[in-house]
């Protein structure tokens, strides 16, 4: 705790315990009179926060409520979301931030994180200098571009590394005091935003070109110099961005990028889980995707991985993958074909969506387009002709983006669908029988990426511990979460889930030579002993 007395104790969001400082506290810390009599433990604070919160009349004015809290008191917010993770993490992350992050500027309260402009060019290292604490281990950054399926927000798209950060404390236990989030305030090409009077952005069109990109060098290699123990997750940059960053920087530092390497991992996972249930054997699979942006194909390259780890050929791999894009089956014969792409872009007569499906005859169908309703009706009665048990995974956020909604892929499917989305759903009522809906939430994986990074403090992030992430998430779904058809495990038991990644990270980090840290043969002490316990 800070050397802080008085007032200053209690306005302080990591220090204070509000009404829970006892007698004896309140004398020594000079509390006396400042607090009502009542003491009051973190159980009773957290009875009055649900109870404050439940009241609120939208989703939205929770997300306002909590992030207040978040500012007023630390402990306080991360012992409750921990302990209600269902019922808060929808609020605090997906599918609410979608919406605080549109409703930015209006909602704004007190500064979270850092702002980076183009008129802060050689100046980087310095701002970060800023930044209060010293032990910063995770970084989230974005540049607002591609926030969600909801596009270019500026710097409004703060909201996303607020709410990740967020999400690597109560699902991992990474301390508070050594996340960070970051916007790269680089402008916005989205007018209506830009002419708000309430923005608080840089009020100019994106940079782009060598500006842009000499920028985010720059920032890259300030966090080198000031936090060089800290990785770097990137968050909703543009697909080209999105790529061309992890080409340039994934095997010189540590980063990653979530939408494309957090999303393939959980959605990996969750394939292998379907397994179980289908009783198909992975090797065998054929799966087809929907969309050909970034999450799509880093799932794609991920699974190529997966696919030659149980014995096929490279060649063998490419040939279970297949694509679907405006046009529909995306084949050999295709001149405008994505670079990322082409590998999977096979010899095939040029078809519809659904007639590909009755074609192909895929195990498992696969969204991440952004657009709502693209898995409609005929869509899934063809999954459901040629599988007894489709498998269908609506990865786009937030809710309104959705593929399908888990009522329409029960009602289409007859209630013989294995069904996943990116977004929570309630539980579906269809036909006498009770359905629960899993979320592939990629709060599964880049929490524990994170806690296993900072954990082995291995250089550099690795497909490798993707795959052994995924492969520990599918591990965690238990006997009863499958007879319910869910791939995923309750999000209750995520720090659990979290626990397990970060194991199987430091594992791949000695096993491929990225840290020089001397780690306990007991890892899974060793890991959990470094969680953060928000208690007082």
């Amino acid at each position: 705790m800070k050397n802080l007395r008085g007032k200053a104790i209690l306005d302080d969001p990591a220090s204070t315990k509000s009404t829970a400082f006892t007698r004896e506290e309140r004398e020594r810390l000079g509390l006396r009179g400042l607090l009502p009599y009542d003491v009051a433990d973190i159980e009773k604070q957290k009875e009055r926060v649900l109870g404050n919160m439940r009241c609120k009349p939208s989703d939205i004015e929770k997300y306002i409520f909590l992030n207040a809290l978040l500012e007023r008191n630390q402990r306080l917010f991360y012992r409750t979301m921990i302990d209600h993770m269902d019922e808060i993490m929808p609020i605090v992350y997906t599918p609410t931030v979608g919406e605080a992050c549109k409703e930015f500027a209006h909602i704004f309260r007190r500064p979270q994180g850092l702002y980076i402009t183009p008129e802060d060019r050689g100046d980087i290292v310095s701002i970060l200098t800023n930044w209060p604490e010293d032990d910063v281990r995770v970084i989230v950054v974005t540049d607002g571009e591609r926030i969600l399926g909801l596009g270019d927000l500026g710097a409004n798209g703060m909201g996303i590394p607020i709410g990740k950060v967020a999400l690597y404390v109560a699902c991992a236990g990474i301390n508070p005091a050594q996340c960070m989030p970051v916007m790269l305030d680089v402008g916005t090409n989205n007018l209506s935003i830009r002419e708000d009077p309430l923005y608080m952005g840089y009020p100019f069109p994106r940079i782009t070109g060598d500006a842009y990109q000499s920028l985010v060098d720059e920032f890259v290699q300030a966090v080198q110099t000031r936090f060089p123990r800290a990785l770097v997750q990137f968050e909703d940059f543009l697909a080209p961005n999105a790529f061309k960053f992890l080409d340039l920087y994934g095997n010189k530092v540590r980063c990653f990028n979530d939408d494309i390497q957090g999303t393939a991992a959980v959605t990996l996972a969750g394939v292998y889980t379907s397994c179980r249930i289908t009783r198909k054997k992975f090797p065998e699979l054929n799966i087809m995707f929907l969309g050909t942006g970034s999450a799509a194909v880093g799932i794609a390259e991920l699974m190529v991985e997966a696919f030659c780890s149980v014995g096929l050929t490279r060649q063998q791999a490419y040939k279970r993958l297949w694509f679907i894009d405006r046009k529909g089956l995306v084949v050999s014969s295709n001149e405008t074909i994505k670079p990322r792409i082409k590998p999977f872009a096979h010899d095939h007569a040029p078809c519809g969506f659904v007639d590909a499906i009755g074609e192909i005859k895929p195990d498992v169908l696969i969204g991440a387009t952004g657009v709502a309703g693209t898995f409609n009706e005929n869509v899934i009665r063809k999954m459901a002709a040629v599988n007894e048990r489709p498998v269908i995974i609506a990865l786009s956020n937030p809710t309104s983006n959705t593929e399908c909604t888990a009522e329409e892929a029960y009602k289409w499917s007859d209630g013989r669908v294995i069904f996943a989305s990116g977004s929570p759903f309630d539980e579906v009522q269809y036909d006498g029988e009770l359905f629960h809906p899993a979320q592939g939430n990629n709060a599964y994986i880049f929490p524990g990426i994170g806690l296993g990074v900072h954990a082995s403090e291995a250089r550099l992030i690795t497909q490798n511990m993707f795959l052994a992430s995924a492969a520990a998430l599918a591990e965690t779904v238990t006997d009863h979460e499958i007879n319910l058809s869910a791939i995923y495990p309750s999000l209750s038991r995520v720090r659990e889930v979290s626990l397990a990644i970060a194991v199987a990270v430091c594992r791949v980090a000695v096993d491929e030579g990225l840290t020089e840290k001397g780690l306990p043969d007991n890892l899974e002490a060793y890991v959990g002993f470094l969680m953060y316990e928000p208690n007082y």
